[in-house]
């Protein structure tokens, strides 16, 4: 088997059909699958060969899917990397993925090329025109080259919230199986018109949207840069039935208060993840667009689907769902053993999905998959029906004076504040309790309160060693790649700090 037949196997019995769009820019499949034989034929002459790696930082263009399906047809593996890497990071990435090459956007060339260059890697700048000459001179790779169901397919690096990045092993049987369940999940069929919001180097942007919609032959439209208004455009423009995206990209388009303007009644599905997304803004989302929003879960490790509000089931506001086909989902306490129903436990996952490993990490890769599970370090609870429920993140919960307190409730009554767009709890250190609750609040468009009315709201609706003591408002989250709030980033203003 090849990944690579998520493309080839559909330009094969649809060559005419649409497959990506980018504004006036439309290619249809026939199109992709040529360019993607002329990437692996370059890559060839560049001595690159089955098992090599060849690292990708693009952002969401046409250029991603013709290097990404060149590189697996070949029989390499793709790593795709954030286009905001500076030098020293994308040098580590490629040193310790050991890259043979880099396709990099010519917007960042001064870091990127940088990086290959003090890694001791082939750097090759992608500019649209340039680019195109630069395939078109070289011979068409044909085949799509065998490959194992456990050989490696893609290597995506972690956020090394502690300590350096880990490079997860995802095989092509990890990455084919979870794209064939979000496909029958949205029912991506021929006709699907899915909105490309998700970063495509990123797990959910790569299976959910571009795999899942090239595999059921259904036509990608491309947003390079999530912007909530470009969104809801895109959404009237092209009629999008699918829309795939992480919180604060459902908050924005929900507070943008021109979105009533758009006609966004073709969307039918939209899927939310890569965080826990707030129950008012799923709520507000749907009573505002008119359309199911299903909440689903899983990591990079995980391909990255592992549990999902399934369309024909009943719909939990705040739940995760239950796991996908194939898939077994566990509540484990510290000893590994299994919680019962109502209690909080670490989610671990068994199946199809998980990685082969952390790459050259053998003892993290135990430490992860020990007894068979692979433990995800996120909390959650599960009710008598099965459905799984997320508290929070296993290191974002805040002991105060012995206490547990989980974030995500705390958050969860912010959100409910009128005036509140997003907001973070975070743990302060604090010489008598060990650790204080404190909140980041940005608030609505027009919207006034203060800090001490936001700490009141919360007071009133938790038990008194749950309420943040300190709040503070600020413009903006700090947020990653994918739009999800980078809560490591969170710094308290200096005074609650000291």
């Amino acid at each position: 088997m090849n990944l690579a037949e998520t493309l080839t196997s559909t330009a094969e019995t649809g060559p005419d059909r649409l497959a990506i769009k980018l504004d006036d820019l439309e290619l249809n499949y026939g199109f992709l699958d040529h360019a993607s034989k002329l990437a692996a034929g370059f890559l060839a002459e560049r001595g690159v060969s089955a098992g090599d790696t060849v690292a990708i930082s693009l952002p969401n263009v046409p250029y991603f899917p013709v290097v990404y399906y060149g590189i697996l047809r070949l029989g390499a593996t793709a790593v795709p990397l954030n286009v905001l890497n500076k030098a020293r990071e994308i040098n580590y990435y490629l040193t310790d993925s050991g890259a043979k090459l880099l396709f990099n956007w010519h917007d960042f060339d001064a870091e990127g090329l940088t990086g290959a260059k003090e890694a001791g890697v082939e750097g090759v700048s992608v500019k649209p025109g340039e680019f195109e000459q630069l395939l078109s001179g070289h011979e068409l790779f044909e085949d799509v080259a065998d490959r194992a169901p456990d050989d490696t397919a893609v290597i995506l690096y972690t956020s090394g919230t502690t300590g350096q990045p880990k490079g997860a092993e995802l095989t092509h049987a990890n990455l084919a199986k979870n794209a064939e369940v979000a496909r029958n999940l949205f029912g991506l069929e021929e006709s699907g018109v899915v909105l490309g919001a998700l970063p495509l180097f990123h797990s959910f942007g790569q299976t959910c949207t571009m795999n899942a919609t090239f595999g059921g032959g259904g036509m990608l439209t491309l947003i390079p840069r999530f912007d909530p208004a470009k969104a809801l455009e895109i959404i009237q423009r092209d009629k999008v039935q699918v829309f795939e995206g992480v919180p604060t990209m459902y908050g924005a388009m929900l507070n943008l208060p021109s979105h009533e303007q758009y006609d966004t009644s073709t969307l039918e599905i939209c899927a939310s993840g890569g965080a826990a997304l707030p129950v008012e803004v799923l709520k507000g989302f749907q009573e505002a667009f008119n359309c199911k929003v299903l909440e689903g879960y899983g990591l990079s490790e995980t391909s990255p689907v592992a549990t999902f509000n399934h369309p024909e089931r009943e719909q939990k506001p705040g739940s995760i769902g239950t796991p996908i086909e194939g898939v077994e989902v566990k509540l484990f306490d510290e000893q590994d053993h299994e919680v019962p129903a109502g209690e909080v436990g670490e989610i671990v996952v068994r199946g199809h999905n998980v990685m082969k490993g952390y790459l050259n990490r053998p003892e993290a890769t135990e430490k992860a998959m020990r007894g068979g599970w692979f433990h995800t370090g996120d909390m959650a609870t599960q009710d008598q029906d099965g459905y799984f429920f997320i508290v929070d993140r296993k290191k974002d919960m805040i002991i105060r004076n012995g206490f547990n307190v989980y974030p995500r409730e705390v958050e969860e009554v912010l959100y409910a504040n009128p005036a509140v767009r997003e907001a973070a709890v975070i743990g302060l250190p604090h010489d008598e309790f060990g650790e204080e609750i404190g909140a980041a609040v940005a608030l609505k468009e027009g919207a006034h309160t203060t800090p001490e009315q936001l700490r009141d709201y919360v007071k009133a609706q938790v038990a008194a060693y749950k309420y943040p003591r300190h709040v503070w408002i600020v413009d903006d989250l700090p947020k990653g790649p994918t739009g999800k709030i980078l809560k490591r980033e969170i710094k308290a203003p200096a005074e609650l700090s000291s």
